[in-house]
C-alpha cells in the first residue's frame, strides 16, 4: 500500500488554512498543522502540532521529518524570510508560499493578471518604498524565492478572502465593523471608496485552488492569483452587508475615515485602486471553472449567518470603536443640519414659487 504523502501547513489555522485542510484530506494527503494553541482532531490524518512556527528550534524539529509539501501561511519581515527561505525550499519537494494580491499596482481598471505590474516596481513614492508594508514585503519575499536558484516553489496571491471569522469592508476587519453591526451601531465608510472595484473570494474556493496546486508539477516555479473573477464596487459590497445584516451606515470623507482606522498605505495602494482579477491561469491549472465558484451574495449570506449565530471577536480596539462612535454621531448631527438647512431654503423658496405660478396664470388668462 502506497504511503500517504504528508503536507505541512505552517500557521494553517486561519481562514484559508481551515478551508484548505479538508480539501487536502479529501485528496488523500496526511495534513499536519502548526498552531500556537491546542487543537483537537477527529480525523486520523489531520494532526495538529503545537508550537510557534516562527521559532527556529521548533521549525528545525519539524523539518527534521520530511514533508512532501509545505504550505506557508506565516507573516514574515523581509529580513526574517531571507534567513529561512533556503531552509524551507531545501526540506520539501514543494514549498507553497502565501503572498497576496496586494503586491499589484494600479492596473488602470483593467483585469489583473499574474504579469500585471507590482507596487514594488511601479510606484514612485520614496516614503512608501522605504517601508516594509504588506504589499511590498510580500513582493520582496517573492523575489527571494525567484532568485533562490530553485524551482520547487509556488507563489499564491489570494485576493480578499472571507469565511469563518474573517470578513472585510474597506480596510476594516470583522472585529472593527462587524462587531458594531451586530450591536446595531452605525458603520462608518468613506465616500471616495464607494466606486472602487473590489474582488472578494470565498475561502472554500481558495482552499480548493491551493489543494489542486499542491504537488502539481505544472505549478512549480509559477505564480497564481487565487480569486474569483466576480467583482463589485465597494458600494455594492456595502449594500450586500446592509441587506444581510440590516446595518446602518454613515458615509464620511476619506480623510475622516483614515483618521479613525489609520492604514494609509493600504487605503492608498490597495482599496483606492480598482481590483478586478483575471483568474484564467489558476482555473486552467486547477481544472476549475468560474461557474463553480461561490457567488459573493450567497457566500456572504451563508458565512455571516453562521458567524452571527455564535460571534467571537478577538482584540477589539476600544479606542478605535470610540473614534467610530464620535464620527457616526458627528455624521448624524451634520445630516440633521443639512435637512434643517434644506427645509429653511424650501420655506424661503415656496412663497416665491407660488408668486411665479400666479403671474404665469395671469398671463395665460390674458
Amino acid at each position: 500500500m502506497e504511503k500517504r504523502k504528508r503536507i505541512l501547513l505552517l500557521g494553517g489555522t486561519g481562514t484559508i488554512g481551515t478551508a484548505l485542510a479538508p480539501e487536502l484530506l479529501h485528496r488523500g494527503f496526511q495534513v499536519c498543522i502548526t498552531s500556537r494553541s491546542a487543537h483537537a482532531s477527529n480525523e486520523r490524518d489531520l494532526i495538529f502540532l503545537r508550537g510557534d512556527a516562527k521559532d527556529e528550534a521548533f521549525l528545525d524539529e519539524l523539518l527534521s521529518e520530511r514533508f512532501d509539501a509545505v504550505v506557508d501561511f506565516m507573516i514574515y519581515t523581509t529580513e526574517s524570510f531571507a534567513a529561512r527561505c533556503e531552509k524551507l525550499l531545501s526540506h520539501t519537494d514543494h514549498y507553497v508560499f502565501l503572498s497576496s494580491y496586494r503586491v499589484y499596482g494600479d492596473n488602470g481598471g483593467r483585469p489583473i493578471t499574474e504579469e500585471s505590474p507590482r507596487l514594488l516596481e511601479s510606484v514612485d513614492d520614496p516614503a512608501y518604498l522605504k517601508t516594509d508594508e504588506y504589499g511590498l514585503t510580500k513582493a520582496r519575499q517573492e523575489d527571494l524565492l525567484r532568485s533562490s536558484g530553485r524551482r520547487n516553489y509556488t507563489i499564491i496571491r489570494p485576493a480578499i478572502t472571507y469565511g469563518g471569522d474573517r470578513f472585510q469592508l474597506g480596510t476594516m476587519e470583522a472585529n472593527e465593523f462587524l462587531v458594531r453591526a451586530l450591536k446595531k451601531k452605525p458603520i462608518v465608510f468613506p465616500n471616495e471608496m464607494l466606486p472602487k472595484q473590489a474582488t472578494m473570494t470565498w475561502a472554500g474556493d481558495v482552499g480548493k485552488m491551493i489543494a489542486r496546486l499542491v504537488l502539481n508539477t505544472a505549478a512549480y516555479g509559477e505564480t497564481y492569483t487565487a480569486a474569483t473573477a466576480e467583482h463589485h464596487t465597494w458600494g455594492e459590497v456595502l449594500e450586500l452587508y446592509k441587506n444581510i445584516l440590516g446595518m446602518r451606515v454613515k458615509l464620511v470623507p476619506l480623510e475622516t475615515y483614515r483618521g479613525i482606522v489609520g492604514r494609509p498605505w493600504q487605503i492608498r495602494y490597495d482599496r483606492m485602486l480598482d481590483r478586478v482579477i483575471d483568474n484564467t491561469k489558476v482555473l486552467r491549472d486547477t481544472g476549475m471553472r468560474q461557474s463553480e465558484l461561490m457567488p459573493l451574495s450567497d457566500g456572504l449570506r451563508i458565512e455571516l449567518g453562521i458567524f452571527a449565530h455564535d460571534p467571537k471577536f478577538r482584540n477589539v480596539d476600544t479606542d478605535m470603536q470610540k473614534r467610530f462612535d464620535r464620527a457616526a454621531k458627528e455624521s448624524e448631527q451634520n445630516d440633521r443640519k443639512r435637512k434643517k438647512t434644506l427645509k429653511e431654503r424650501l420655506y424661503r423658496i415656496t412663497p416665491l414659487r407660488k408668486a411665479v405660478h400666479g403671474i404665469k396664470r395671469v398671463f395665460k388668462r390674458s
